[in-house]
């Protein structure tokens, strides 16, 4: 069988960077925009990264899982996107509220977000994986460490580039460059377990 990791990094990472020009656009454009409008907006941009994104992972996937139902790939993984993105926008939505609680309340529900977050994608696909490869259950974990680099390695590079004022291109060119690290970095960690699949044998040990 052919090296997939190669094919998983290149394609994943230009399937997430497409996808992500998205909504690193729409929330360049509705920045000061009211939340009513911010956020249906930014939801919908999030939809079409993770469709984006399950659709290159599942080009990918489906070499060495010929079984994988591709639509049902690419729908979790757009609805588990449109989740991240609600839980994401949680925070500065309801800043006024959360700001006022104590921190006995504020750091455990900030956690719990954090893990739900960092879990959805991956959860969501697991449903789709769990009768299909061995110990499916590992990838719920390697994607949330994946996301939890990415998105690391996104806000190492991008935050101290914005600066209030910026004309909205530069905003847009930042975030789609922090974008390209973070997909690499997802790409990267997430391909491990992809890797192992696609060793000869492995899959035999699947019911299938």
């Amino acid at each position: 069988m052919e090296r997939v990791w190669p094919v998983w990094m290149a394609t994943v990472t230009a399937a997430e960077v497409t996808g992500f020009a998205v909504p690193a656009t729409v929330g360049a454009l509705t920045v000061a925009a009211r939340p009513v409008v911010a956020v249906p907006a930014l939801l919908a941009a999030g939809a079409v990264e993770g469709a984006v994104l399950g659709w290159g992972q599942s080009s990918v996937l489906r070499r060495i899982l010929p079984d994988l139902p591709v639509r049902r790939w690419i729908a979790v993984t757009a609805a588990a996107a449109v989740l991240a993105y609600a839980i994401a926008l949680l925070a500065p939505t309801f800043v006024t509220v959360w700001t006022a609680w104590p921190p006995g309340l504020l750091i455990p529900v900030a956690v719990l977000l954090g893990l739900a977050l960092l879990n959805s994608i991956g959860v969501a696909q697991w449903t789709v994986l769990r009768h299909l490869a061995p110990r499916a259950d590992r990838w719920i974990v390697y994607s949330a460490l994946a996301w939890l680099a990415g998105l690391t390695v996104f806000m190492t590079f991008s935050t101290p580039l914005w600066h209030p004022g910026q004309a909205v291109g530069a905003v847009i060119a930042i975030g789609v460059a922090g974008g390209l690290l973070m997909a690499a970095t997802m790409a990267a960690v997430t391909g491990v377990p992809v890797h192992r699949w696609s060793r000869p044998g492995v899959l035999e040990s699947v019911g299938r």
